[in-house]
């Protein structure tokens, strides 16, 4: 029968290679005080004889025994420093391969999460959608019902759309991480969380233009290249100028990956004259509306 080992990681290699490498130095740092026990012998020898008045021979020969345990004191002492630089080397690189291994099981838990959303979405989906054909698949035409089943559709469609958008961020995430980049963030999470304000119903899009409308007394102006709540009453008119598009749209996670989430710059400035002026649009559509009829 055969049998398979197991793979050693990165991180059991160096701790290995670690422990190898410091007993290695242990028995180093062994050799290194025994010759210097040596050398300390020798000098003692020839200090003796040289306050004794010995021969020049004898000196001569005690010389030269000293001066062969220092050299070999010396080497000894150099490879110990080389074991030195090893071990603090091999330091380094288990530090990198448990930094690595940390951002790998995060960037796993990443892509759990990711896979997670794309197997929730559908039952949310279809449940959404029973509650649609609920409403339209009835004879009886109840404007309250009706009224649920285009909020229930448009919902539908709306966390659809952000569920394939966050999947994608959350993939690209995980990428970043396992590669080191410790910047993880995903721009579209705080504006997802943003709920729509109660007076006005909206729609979460991406911008494809600079642009500007009004809510009330209040002149609201995005950059391109930005997710924003567009009032629905403007959405339509956006989407045929191909001044927004929805979130689910390939070229929408395209520009996400190249400019983000919240726009190439911040808030236009009033004369920026690349603003688009959809309120403008909007009347001047319903003008020619009215013309034609």
């Amino acid at each position: 029968m055969a049998f398979f080992k197991r793979e050693v990681s990165p991180v059991e290699r160096f701790e290995s290679t670690l422990r190898d490498r410091r007993a290695a130095r242990q028995k180093q740092a062994e050799r290194v005080s025994a010759v210097e026990t040596v050398v300390g012998e020798k000098r003692a020898v020839a200090e003796r004889l040289a306050v004794a008045g010995a021969t020049a021979a004898k000196l001569g020969r005690a010389e030269t025994r000293l001066r062969a345990v220092e050299e070999r004191a010396k080497a000894l002492r150099a490879e110990l420093t080389e074991f030195d630089e090893q071990i603090a080397s091999t330091e380094r690189a288990l530090a990198d391969a448990k930094a690595q291994r940390e951002r790998d099981m995060l960037a796993d838990q990443i892509e759990q999460m990711a896979a997670a959303i794309e197997q929730a979405a559908p039952g949310f989906g279809a449940g959404a959608a029973a509650l649609v054909d609920a409403v339209t698949k009835s004879a009886a035409l109840v404007p309250e019902a009706t009224r649920f089943s285009t909020s229930v559709d448009a919902v539908r469609r709306e966390v659809l759309a952000a569920a394939d958008l966050v999947c994608w961020q959350l993939r690209s995430a995980a990428v970043r991480t396992r590669s080191g980049n410790a910047n993880i963030a995903i721009g579209a999470t705080a504006e997802l969380e943003q709920m729509p304000t109660q007076e006005i119903d909206r729609q979460l899009i991406y911008t494809l233009s600079t642009l500007r409308w009004r809510e009330g007394d209040e002149v609201r102006r995005v950059p391109a290249f930005a997710l924003v709540e567009l009032p629905n009453t403007l959405l339509p008119v956006a989407l045929r100028y191909q001044h927004v598009e929805y979130l689910n749209a390939r070229r929408v996670q395209t520009l996400i990956h190249i400019h983000g989430s919240e726009g190439s710059q911040g808030e236009p400035s009033p004369d920026d004259p690349q603003l688009i002026d959809l309120d403008a649009l909007a009347a001047e559509e319903e003008s020619v509306r009215a013309n034609v009829a």
